[in-house]
């Protein structure tokens, strides 16, 4: 894991563009949902549906997705727990940031530990969403396109989440969304509903 260092002469830059004049520019607020779940959940292509939904309806947007992170911000690391963490950790301050520049971001991330999420949490305060994308194991395998679960399963890829690493289900989540047997449209319309319940969204 890279250790991170304190500089003590570094301080916060309060920009005159605040967040809430970026809201009312876009007309709308900023958050970050956060879509949890095994592989193969349909995490990612959840949130890419809707991000092209919110941004047909005008809204700000961008997916923040596991694969991509993992050619650049993330490069340097592994997936032993302590990497995991360490992943985690820098997707949430670049969704902090994100949600500074009033955008509604969208992270697709297994996210196994519920340590991680919980402090994910605790950084980003109410502008956290944590959606569960509920899939059983034998489904996720059964979409299974990259073949991962069965490298898994021989002993090709070590530390797999769901077959030799943990995944810890999230205990109260903002929604729980049956991805494994309902219809992607259906899952988005759900996540929409309740962002409008919430208000987050254009009137």
């Amino acid at each position: 894991m890279v250790e991170t260092a304190k500089n003590n002469n570094t301080v916060w830059h309060h920009a005159t563009v605040t967040r809430e004049r970026r809201a009312q520019l876009n007309q709308h607020s900023s958050v970050v949902i956060w879509f949890t779940g095994l592989s193969g959940s349909g995490k990612s292509t959840l949130a890419h549906a809707l991000e092209e939904a919110l941004h047909q309806k005008g809204h700000r947007t961008f997916v923040l997705d596991g694969d991509n992170v993992r050619h650049g911000l993330c490069k340097d690391l592994g997936f032993s727990d302590a990497d995991r963490n360490e992943n985690i950790r820098r997707i949430s301050e670049v969704a902090k940031l994100f949600v500074e520049s009033g955008v509604i971001t969208m992270t697709a991330f297994i996210s196994p530990f519920r340590e991680d999420r919980n402090k994910a949490k605790e950084l980003l305060g109410e502008d956290f969403i944590e959606i569960y994308c509920n899939c059983p194991l034998e489904i996720c395998e059964q979409r299974d396109e990259k073949g991962l679960y069965k490298k898994a399963r021989a002993g090709i890829i070590k530390e797999f989440t769901g077959i030799s690493s943990p995944y810890e289900i999230p205990q109260k989540p903002n929604l729980s969304i049956d991805t494994g047997s309902q219809s992607l449209d259906t899952c988005v319309d759900e996540v929409l509903a309740y962002l409008e319940k919430r208000g987050l969204l254009k009137q």
